[in-house]
């Protein structure tokens, strides 16, 4: 075997197992939250898919990436005829690996959230929901504010402030239907789906979906006059899990952010 017949070969494989391995371990990350829409796991179990994997995806990452710059080297050196296609079979790979190491990424940076899953501005008389409580039939999670196992009212909100210590009540120097207005905007800019908007009462309700799980949280704003000023409280609460890796604070920093 020539030298030049055996850099093609080794193209080859190179090519193939950097395909291989980078499909293999993005379908197993991608399956993590497309087994809890369709049913075939709770979504605990996806989470610890994505965890489970986590220490090992930068290394495969890595390995592809290498892998990726080996299959250049040996297709200019061999002038190989099929030099873009096993080219091509790497990048593939590569950036399914890549995407594979930065699900899980995402979510273990989350980790350093507090456990809890209800987020309010007022933790003393939160906003209360009103059409989404018909949404939230089946929701495991009950509408009462601070309701988390293991947790007392005091310890959920000293969680909460120590997490999101910028969640307190706003007040703004616009009239309530301005601010209304702004309100309204910034959700829908967010790209909630709108359940409620009733101006007279001060009160915006909303459905978020989160990107990889799809879980459903349902958000409420309250808008009040308060002297020459406008008050708004908001409060973001998941249907389902114990604790929502920071979803909910920071849904409400965004909307606060946007207002």
């Amino acid at each position: 075997m020539t030298d030049n017949t055996s850099t093609k070969t080794y193209l080859d494989w190179i090519a193939i197992a950097v395909l291989a391995l980078g499909l293999i371990v993005g379908l197993i990350i991608l399956a993590a939250p497309a087994g809890t829409w369709l049913g075939l796991w709770v979504f605990g179990t996806g989470f610890q898919i994505l965890i489970t994997l986590d220490p090992f995806t930068h290394w495969i990452a890595a390995a592809c990436a290498i892998g990726l710059l080996a299959v250049v080297i040996l297709a200019v050196k061999s002038k190989a005829e099929n030099t873009a296609k096993l080219c091509t079979f790497a990048v593939v790979g590569t950036l399914s690996a890549f995407l594979a190491w930065y699900i899980p990424s995402t979510v273990q940076a989350r980790l350093a959230y507090p456990v809890i899953h209800d987020v309010s501005t007022d933790v003393e008389n939160p906003p209360v929901y009103v059409a989404n409580a018909l949404l939230r039939a089946e929701a495991v999670n009950p509408m009462e504010y601070g309701i988390v196992e293991g947790l007392s009212l005091e310890e959920h909100v000293q969680q909460q402030r120590e997490a999101f210590p910028d969640l307190v009540p706003q007040l703004i120097d616009a009239g309530p239907q301005e601010v209304y207005d702004r309100a309204l905007s910034a959700l829908n800019t967010m790209g909630l789906e709108i359940t409620a908007a009733v101006p007279e009462e001060g009160r915006i309700e909303a459905v978020a979906s989160t990107f990889w799980f799809r879980f459903k949280d349902d958000v409420v704003v309250r808008i009040q006059a308060e002297g020459n000023q406008t008050r708004v409280d908001a409060r973001s609460l998941s249907r389902v899990g114990r604790g929502d890796l920071g979803a909910n604070g920071l849904r409400l920093q965004e909307f606060f952010s946007l207002l």
